[in-house]
């Protein structure tokens, strides 16, 4: 069980995997091991150090170290000296399109520094979230950074598109400069629009973004500058003879491609008829690409209305078109973008492609959720895991109000999408659907996810989607409760047993909650009252009130905490007779002592029973 949990910890920094974080003095280890066990990432030491639990080491120099570590790690994380950092690795930089993440830590773990990669090799991000866990300020002085700007070279990172040709560091230039820009879509989602600060602009002398699945022969010099992201929108269908060598495969797309002028990068995958998911030719081609393949049954196929049907193929195969149809069925579109292509060559068979746009991408990556409960509302309260789950996640979703509370902790560009408090079922659909899609989506609740949050009805909604437990991947990261946070500021009244019941009756019964509320009293626990009155339902507290009144004294302490740790925070301790004269509303949390819970220098305690025990 100690395993899971720590992968779900772990899958926060699932995109940069693997991550190397290497030490060299003993302060350093401390503050690598710490932050290794969230990360993931394995710790190297030098021999000479003590080793710690989990660590390996490495013997030699570090800089031949390093140089072993750098073309299979994805990150690095140093906690050196920046100085040194930049000498060992300044041999190894060859291109910031391939080059690790590599973020520097000082010693005492105060400060995180995006050293190199920061945009394509995701350093700015790593640093973000390195940050979150360390309780340290992130040093980004990249000029997007300073502008509060997502880099123009990873907006399309999210969503699974590739990077295509053109002058990348012309048009980041330009953005740097403050000047406007023009980004033309053709392809893909427009999701992205509606929360980047990146705005387009009409004129055409402007350095240029295109999204699309044509290919631009863009030169890398280009002015005014242009670059191309390809959004992977294109499904190939293909039909070919049992035993067509890839070789030929490959050729027919390359060709039909060119021919047509688009981009290869745009693929999502291959389409064909199941009787082809085991030829060998598509199924190499699909594991040396890394397309997804797609597979559809003759009947299937049979229903699709294509250009060039061929009564020989249904003879055979059972369905008069493979490759049309197959497009058409995983694009879910009525019109192909390119009709069949025949291509034959001796001794390597035939094969027939033709080409489907979607409307949608494909990521090519499983979606997560994460369920995050942000505490009371103060980011002091909020833990390390909940602070990194907001900050890397592709999308934030929550009520409105909790969203302003952490701000903060998103970045530019970031998917925020708020939702009013009586929508809860609507932010379950859209988070599930977006990690559907392949999105990291962090599902955000006040107080713990699991305790009134949405932690329950994401679960039980992918249950009724038929969820296989896998795909998108879920994780709960808690937070500390309203009850617990209400109960800190007034002393100890929950030291004993306790039970929360809300006084809302939109989903639970009132009948059933007058029962709970007579168990509860009677039995003498402690109780935190939720939602304990809003504009149009006032009579529920009152009654709560009667049914304690009559188990327990009219001098029971009872505390009324209002937005616990944030600005407009208020307290008040009274008493069960006394405690409706104090305005209550849906953002109070009520407190009630038990039959032995005191009012003791303005703190409540109630007593565990330890200064009656002998000892």
């Amino acid at each position: 069980m100690l395993n899971e949990l720590m992968t779900e910890i772990t899958d926060l920094f699932r995109d940069f995997q693997p991550i190397a974080a290497i030490a060299t003095t003993p302060t350093a280890a401390q503050t690598l091991q710490r932050l290794s066990q969230g990360c993931g990432a394995t710790l190297w030491l030098p021999e000479s150090e003590e080793n710690l639990q989990s660590a390996r080491t490495y013997s030699g120099s570090l800089k031949d170290h390093v140089s072993t570590l750098w073309p299979n790690h994805r990150a690095l994380i140093f906690c050196l000296a920046a100085g040194a950092v930049v000498r060992l690795i300044a041999p190894l930089l060859q291109d910031k399109a391939t080059d690790p993440a590599v973020v520097v830590i000082d010693a005492k773990g105060k400060f995180a520094i995006s050293l190199c990669g920061g945009h394509q090799g995701g350093g700015d991000r790593l640093t973000q979230l390195i940050a979150r866990q360390l309780g340290a300020t992130p040093i980004l002085t990249g000029a997007s950074a300073a502008l509060e700007l997502p880099g123009i070279d990873v907006l399309g990172v999210p969503y699974g598109w590739q990077q295509g040709e053109g002058n990348w560091t012309g048009v980041s230039a330009a953005i740097a400069r403050q000047e406007p820009i023009r980004i033309i879509q053709e392809a893909g989602s427009a999701l992205w629009q509606q929360h980047s600060p990146l705005k387009s602009g009409a004129n055409a002398n402007a350095a240029t973004v295109w999204i699309s699945a044509q290919q631009r022969p863009l030169a890398v010099e280009s002015n005014p500058p242009q670059a191309q992201w390809h959004p992977r929108v294109l499904w190939v269908g293909l039909g070919c003879e049992r035993g067509t060598h890839q070789q030929l495969i490959n050729r027919a797309i390359r060709e039909t491609f060119q021919r047509h002028s688009l981009a290869e990068a745009a693929i999502a995958g291959i389409a064909t008829l199941d009787l082809k998911a085991d030829e060998v030719g598509i199924v190499e081609l699909c594991r040396d690409r890394n397309f997804l393949l797609q597979t559809f049954p003759a009947e299937t196929l049979r229903q699709i209305a294509v250009p060039t049907p061929s009564s020989v193929v249904e003879a055979e195969v059972g369905t008069p078109s493979v490759a049309e149809a197959a497009a058409l069925s995983a694009a879910q579109q009525s019109d192909l973008l390119v009709p069949k292509q025949i291509f034959k060559a001796p001794g390597q068979g035939a094969v027939t492609v033709a080409i489907a746009q979607s409307p949608m991408e494909w990521i090519g990556r499983s979606g997560q959720l994460f369920l995050v409960g942000m505490g009371p509302g103060s980011l002091e309260q909020m833990t390390p895991a909940a602070q990194t789950a907001v900050t890397q996640a592709d999308a934030v979703i929550g009520y409105s109000l909790y969203l302003d509370l952490i701000a903060s902790l998103c970045r530019p560009g970031q998917i925020v999408e708020s939702f009013p408090i009586t929508q809860e079922r609507q932010r379950s659909r859209r988070a599930i659907e977006l990690a559907r899609w392949g999105l990291s989506v962090a599902v955000v609740s006040s107080g713990d996810c699991g305790i009134y949050g949405m932690a329950g009805l994401v679960l039980e909604d992918l249950r009724e989607q038929g969820w296989d437990g896998k795909t998108p991947q879920v994780a709960v990261v808690p937070g500390i409760t309203a009850l617990q946070a209400a109960a800190s500021r007034v002393g100890a009244p929950l030291m004993h047993d306790f039970c929360a019941i809300s006084l809302s009756d939109l989903l639970t019964p009132w009948d059933t909650i007058q029962k709970r509320l007579e168990a509860a009293a009677a039995a003498d626990f402690a109780i935190a009252l939720y939602n304990p009155r809003s504009q149009k339902r006032t009579q529920h507290i009152e009654i709560a009130r009667q049914i304690f009144l009559k188990h327990r004294a009219p001098q029971t302490p009872v505390a009324l905490v209002c937005s616990a740790y944030r600005p407009d925070e208020r307290i008040l301790l009274t008493t069960l007779e006394k405690m409706l004269d104090a305005p209550i509303d849906m953002l109070t949390t009520v407190l009630i002592g038990n039959r032995t819970t005191q009012n003791y220098a303005d703190l409540l305690i109630t007593p565990r029973g330890y200064l009656n025990r002998s000892c």
